[in-house]
């Protein structure tokens, strides 16, 4: 039987706290049906108390400090608060209320204050460093020196090696950091539920699409207003409505309201936080001795520093912004031939690019959208893991799930052999927050000789089915569930030791590397040809449907390319800040997004005050990493494009070296032990098209 997660209120129900047992599931996933709100906090207590015991354990130990004793000792600490938090954090993400919301910010500051208390334990950090400080010496595997090495910065990085005076500002930071982040992120899905436009009068319509205008008047119909027709800000309803909507004042209201999030003067205006975090931000990393957060953060990726950052940006910059000022001119051509009286504005920017996609390709999203049925989709991305990983998917109906929209399966090896469970959940709803994402319930690892499987889930935000037709995807969309099922995998498939060390624990400008690489499978003929089925007749998508898709992949790159490039930017300008001179945030982002020559055409992907990756996400001074990570797949999928798409060998070489490895070595020697030298940024340029002719 399916059930879900139903909080209920915050007092102590009667009955045991389910978190305080084993799980009696199948293979340990949580028990939904029996976790009500109430179960959180003292959980969390709970954890917080035995970790406190482990933590005093290992400083009492009156054997030498050792790997084993001390290292290992800590990393397998914290057992129940891991447990508890992932679920916390997965449900808070995926399927909130107010009740979790509130209860997130109890716990935030104490989880924060904890990690404090053990990253600033002077005699726990003197046992780490003995360790340390005779490494060469313990004959450590190559993943227990990694272990250790990362440990040692971690607790230096948070604070061992402050002053007294120094420690007790930086826990006031941390614990006001985690609070304020919590916030932004909570504001920013306020204002994306708050927002409808509601149409009633059927010439409003025009332009739109009849699964489009069916998709509304449902929404309308869940909203009440039977007889109308509701827009969102949900991805998969204004981005469609901006791209066929004919009607301009309408395109420009739901635009507007988009881009304004967070930055409309009321009780969710993320301004003040904004300018609060990027403050608390460089205090932090000042105290730790760097010059910027983004010294601080860069340090531990694969860039190293904001030059090199600045400097890969740049790279591409030059030729994306050349190449989208002429998309411009292309669409204004349009406006023009038409008799539009106006210039190019952002919200007209999709409306007129479709139109110059089916003129010069004879291709739309309504033409292809049949043929990418989301179940058909999914079979897509199984598929391509079969063949070349071997690995199998099957739905498991015993399995609890923590909403109706997730489904579990369970994955195994060619042999049987159990691998994990992956949850899929892939529509919208007022209790999810947007965009897609890939998380774990429970991460791989190995304690007392026993192998830990991972629980995996995987969330997005697609249409839902309506009366008449099944959920279908756009292309984009397509690409998005393989991009996250590229991510699944990188969870599933880890087979490392420490829990520090597995699936997706590497630095956020490798981790890109898994999900987009996989993005590349999605639209390769062979197969296109496997998954893409129409949803009604069953037909395989013609070789001219494949052609035009193949012909048309340059098209709007320029924008793509801007607009990501443009949030890249505004994550560096406010986290590579030496001083905090400015107290008006949108004058800093008009100010940063001039300085780079930003066309007023094209916004950033992401305007500050809606920016969740930076300000309330793990990505600050990491949203480059997605172009950074592109490199390396784009590099890293020509191996198969040369030896074949489902080469035994090369996947097995990908899997062997990246994919089940997470961060038990350095990323660019796992980089190099799969593809037998350094990424190349060839094969990006000339698939965005940006390569000078």
């Amino acid at each position: 039987m399916i059930t879900s997660f139903k909080p209920a209120d915050t007092h102590e129900p009667s009955g045991e706290n389910p978190f305080l047992k084993e799980y009696t599931t199948p293979f340990g996933v949580p028990p939904f049906s029996e976790i009500k709100a109430a179960h959180f906090l003292p959980a969390i207590e709970k954890g917080i108390e035995e970790q406190n015991k482990e933590i005093e354990a290992i400083i009492i130990n009156k054997q030498q400090p050792d790997f084993e004793n001390t290292i290992a000792a800590l990393d397998y600490s914290g057992s129940l608060i891991r447990k508890v938090n992932s679920v916390f954090g997965n449900l808070n993400s995926a399927n909130t209320n107010k009740e979790l919301q509130g209860i997130a910010k109890q716990i935030a500051p104490m989880l924060s204050a904890h990690n404090d208390n053990i990253n600033l334990n002077p005699k726990l950090f003197e046992k780490i460093k003995t360790v340390f400080d005779k490494r060469d010496k313990l004959n450590l595997t190559g993943e227990q020196m990694r272990l250790l090495t990362e440990k040692y910065k971690d607790f230096v990085r948070g604070g061992a090696a402050l002053s007294g005076e120094k420690q007790e500002r930086f826990r006031q930071i941390n614990k006001e950091m985690s609070v304020l982040t919590l916030q932004f992120g909570e504001n920013v899905l306020n204002e994306t539920n708050d927002f409808k436009l509601v149409i009633e009068n059927t010439d409003d319509l025009a332009g739109l699409t009849p699964s489009l205008i069916e998709q509304g008047a449902e929404t309308a119909r869940d909203a009440g207003l039977e007889g109308k027709w509701v827009y969102t800000l949900h991805n998969p309803s204004i981005m469609p409505f901006l791209q066929y909507s004919a009607i301009r004042s309408l395109r420009e209201k739901i635009y507007n309201a988009y881009v304004n999030r967070g930055n409309n003067g009321n009780k969710n205006d993320n301004k003040s936080l904004i300018l609060q975090i990027v403050t608390l931000r460089l205090e932090k990393a000042k105290l730790l001795g760097y010059e910027s957060h983004a010294a601080f953060i860069l340090e531990e990726n694969m860039a190293k520093n904001a030059d090199n950052v600045e400097k890969l940006l740049m790279q591409l910059w030059e030729p994306a912004l050349k190449r989208a000022g002429a998309e411009a001119r292309e669409l204004q051509a349009i406006i023009d031939r038409e008799g539009g009286n106006f210039t190019l504005q952002p919200w007209d920017w999709r409306y007129y690019a479709e139109k110059l996609r089916k003129e010069k390709y004879d291709l739309d999203d309504e033409e292809l959208k049949p043929y990418f049925q989301l179940e058909n989709v999914k079979q897509g991305v199984f598929t391509v893991a079969n063949k070349l990983y071997g690995i199998t998917f099957t739905e498991r109906k015993d399995i609890p799930v923590y909403h109706p929209d997730a489904v579990a399966y369970e994955v195994k090896e060619a042999n049987g052999d159990h691998i994990g469970i992956l949850f899929m959940d892939f529509y919208p709803r007022e209790s999810k927050r947007g965009g897609a994402w890939m998380n774990s319930f429970r991460k791989q690892y190995i304690q007392n000789g026993k192998n830990i499987s991972p629980v995996i889930t995987t969330v997005c935000n697609f249409s839902k089915p309506t009366a008449t037709q099944p959920s279908l995807l756009t292309f984009d969309e397509t690409s998005t569930l393989f991009h996250e099922f590229g991510h699944a995998l990188h969870g599933l498939l880890s087979n490392s030791t420490y829990y520090s060390l597995t699936g997706t624990s590497v630095p956020r400008d490798f981790v890109e590397l898994p999900s987009q690489i996989m993005e590349n499978w999605a639209s390769e003929p062979e197969v296109l040809k496997m998954y893409a089925k129409h949803y009604l007749t069953g037909e395989t998508i013609p070789q001219e449907l494949i052609d035009k898709l193949q012909n048309s992949r340059y098209f709007n790159q320029g924008f793509e390319t801007v607009e990501y490039l443009a949030a890249s930017f505004l994550d560096m300008g406010y986290h590579d800040l030496k001083e905090i001179s400015f107290t008006d945030v949108s004058e800093f982002e008009k100010k940063t997004l001039s300085g780079i020559g930003l066309i007023p055409e094209i916004t950033s992907r992401y305007r500050s005050t809606y920016f969740n990756h930076i300000f309330s996400g793990g990505y600050s001074s990491g949203y480059y990493s997605y172009i950074w990570a592109a490199i390396l797949d784009a590099d890293a999928f020509e191996a198969f494009r040369v030896n074949g798409l489902f080469d035994k060998e090369t996947a097995a070489s990908f899997r062997q070296n990246i994919l089940s490895r997470g961060g038990t070595e350095d990323p660019m020697i796992l980089y190099r032990k799969f593809r037998g030298a350094d990424p190349d940024i060839t094969p990006l340029l000339k698939r965005r098209g940006l390569l000078e002719e």
